[in-house]
């Protein structure tokens, strides 16, 4: 029996996500570099040259237009604009706005990230998030980046605030080992809170943008008689910060995985479940129950789907992985909320915070050369975004 397909508005966007540390190669200034080259690194690897995208991103942005696909989201480097405290550079600047023109050149609309994860090591090394002066000092970054924004409408002010408070400020374990984390610092959540809303203040005078920030969902699901427990485990860990972002002009919802609270927090993966490279259950349903989720915490704020995907080795797998939660996807959309896109993590086989083992993207490449190695999820990604059709190639 055929497939159903799904069928999504004309005007919903399309597209993939990337980050500048996890793609760019050689961000030398950033607290995550000096983590990766500490002589007691708790890192499986560095990130090193990533694959060169600071040298290659023309290629590929045109690799995305030339899938179909409108949209590309990607990150503004903090540690490249201002290396050392004060001290800005032009260069950077002007590399970044080269960006953006790049994707109105292949009639891309870009979605820039101001801050994703990584921190300049000057204000990492002196407290970073946890910082009074925290706000002030990220919204004269802000200040700083706002003249190449002129014609960009999709602004994220902080790529899931959530975990930069639950990784103490990026300083403990990793961006995908979510279970092992320690609990959020509530002083660093609230300074969060206040950099993104000082942020959006400065951005409001850009004629036309539209911002938001993006949390990192869980769907989370209680053991039976649980229920209190898990509430109050995800308040910090999320629906605070959906909460903060309340009445934005979108909230960028991150979904990937389900986690199970017991009594006592995380309930382990069954041995028997399918898991990814990450080590995370196999489990598409948890981006329509994310968004489902963030529309009512959010209190009805427009949703943007900003990050989804796999790590895998079979491409296959990928697309099978897609569907399925394209299809939960349209299912929370027909059932009233509202979504402007669906923006795929990643674009590319990236730096996963520690290991290049899990590999996330729609493009791989050469550990040698850098040579881009597309791959039919891509193209199959890329056809949706230009019928709208969700449709499954095998099933």
């Amino acid at each position: 029996m055929t497939a159903q397909s799904y069928k999504f508005p004309q005007d919903f966007i399309w597209g993939a996500s990337t980050a500048a540390h996890q793609i760019e190669g050689n961000n030398t200034n950033s607290d995550w570099w000096a983590r990766e080259y500490a002589p007691q690194t708790d890192l499986k690897e560095p990130s090193g040259d990533a694959c060169d995208s600071y040298n290659r991103y023309e290629e590929d942005i045109r690799l995305l237009a030339q899938s179909g696909l409108t949209m590309y989201r990607f990150s503004i480097e903090w540690a490249r604009i201002e290396p050392i405290e004060g001290v800005y550079s032009r260069a950077q600047l002007l590399h970044y706005r080269a960006v953006i023109d790049t994707c109105h050149k292949y009639n891309i609309e870009p979605m820039v990230t101001l801050h994703h994860m990584t921190l300049p090591l000057w204000f990492a090394s002196q407290g970073g998030w946890l910082r009074d002066d925290a706000a002030d000092i990220f919204s004269r970054y802000i200040e700083y980046v706002k003249p190449i924004l002129h014609d960009v409408t999709w602004v994220c002010t902080i790529n899931e605030p959530n975990m930069v408070a639950l990784t103490q400020g990026g300083t403990e374990g990793s961006d995908f080992a979510a279970s092992s984390l320690p609990s959020p610092d509530s002083i660093i959540s609230q300074h969060l809170v206040e950099a993104h809303k000082r942020a959006r203040d400065v951005l409001s005078s850009i004629e036309g943008v539209k911002a938001g920030w993006t949390i990192a969902c869980q769907a989370f699901h209680a053991i039976p008689g649980c229920e209190a427990e898990m509430e109050a485990y995800q308040y910090p860990r999320e629906d605070y910060f959906t909460e903060a972002a309340a009445g934005d002009d979108f909230i960028g919802v991150q979904a990937y995985l389900r986690t199970f609270i017991g009594k006592n927090g995380p309930v382990p993966i069954p041995t028997d479940a399918e898991r990814t490279l990450t080590g995370w259950e196999y489990f598409p349903p948890a981006l329509g129950i994310a968004v489902h989720h963030t529309w009512e915490v959010g209190r009805h704020t427009p949703i943007f789907v900003t990050e989804n995907g796999i790590a895998t080795s079979d491409d296959s797998r990928r697309i099978d992985y897609t569907y399925d939660a394209l299809a939960g996807l349209h299912s929370a959309m027909n059932d009233g909320i509202t979504v402007h896109g669906y923006l795929h993590w990643s674009l590319l086989d990236n730096y996963e915070w520690g290991s290049y083992k899990p590999t996330f993207g729609l493009i791989g490449w050469d550990k040698e050369t850098f040579e881009r190695q597309p791959r039919p999820s891509l193209g199959w990604l890329g056809e949706i975004g230009q019928t709208g059709i969700v449709q499954h190639p095998t099933r």
